[in-house]
């Protein structure tokens, strides 16, 4: 929390310069520039956008063939994880999120919406981004079938979550076909899309589209490259 909290001043300040010399810069406002940080701080742990999520344990299972033993339980692997996941996603929004938001909502002059209908939209809007996030993360975490060692996978994948979800800067701010493309890739479910929908930029409905779209594409694809690499477990050692 006091981590999230310092980083969260620090990218304040360095928005209120940015956003002093081009004022509502990606249609923002100064307010709603100041709620974009502190929310980007409250989930940047609750959707692992930096790592942290269940794939170390994942990985590790894999690596060391202990994941054959997964596959013998009367439990699919992919709904197990993406179940523990949704538990530790959550756990971390009230743990991590909720307190750095607070702050920052105390401390500055923020924009908040004041209509229930709003939050309950955003709400719907981040649990989607939870599954998107998963999505990602267990098609990196498949990567150690091949390679059993999937750090470099999952370190690439971070730096490229954080540059394309928004919590470098907001998609919106991304100029021409640049801002285009960033914002159909998976990653801008994560940040981007339930910011939007809290600080009124976005239809829910079709917010929620796009989400469930991409949750959709990315579990069925870890479906089928999760059938592949099973065909090929490993117990090392023996």
């Amino acid at each position: 929390m006091f981590t999230n909290t310092a980083f969260g001043l620090i990218l304040v300040y360095t928005y209120r310069a940015l956003w002093d010399e081009k004022p509502h810069l990606g249609g923002y406002d100064q307010a709603q520039m100041l709620t974009y940080v502190w929310l980007g701080q409250a989930l940047l742990s609750t959707l692992a956008i930096g790592g942290g999520g269940v794939e170390d344990e994942l990985m590790e299972r894999i690596r060391t063939g202990d994941v054959a033993i997964d596959l013998y339980r009367p439990a699919d692997l992919q709904l197990w994880w993406l179940a523990a996941d949704l538990g530790r996603a959550f756990f971390q929004l009230l743990g991590r999120g909720v307190i750095p938001f607070a702050f920052g909502a105390l401390c500055f002059p923020v924009y908040l919406p004041r209509d229930a209908g709003t939050w309950a939209a955003f709400f719907i809007a981040v649990l989607l981004a939870m599954v998107v996030g998963f999505g990602i993360r267990f098609l990196v975490v498949l990567s150690t079938f091949w390679l059993l060692d999937g750090t470099g996978v999952s370190q690439m994948v971070w730096l490229l979550g954080f540059f394309c979800s928004g919590m470098l800067l907001p998609l919106n701010v991304f100029p021409g076909a640049l801002g285009e493309i960033v914002r159909v890739l998976p990653w801008s479910s994560l940040l981007q899309a339930p910011a939007d929908i809290l600080l009124g930029h976005a239809d829910p409905l079709g917010t929620y589209l796009f989400q469930a779209a991409w949750a959709a594409a990315l579990l069925g694809v870890g479906r089928l490259v999760q059938s592949a690499a099973t065909r090929r477990v490993v117990v090392q050692g023996g």
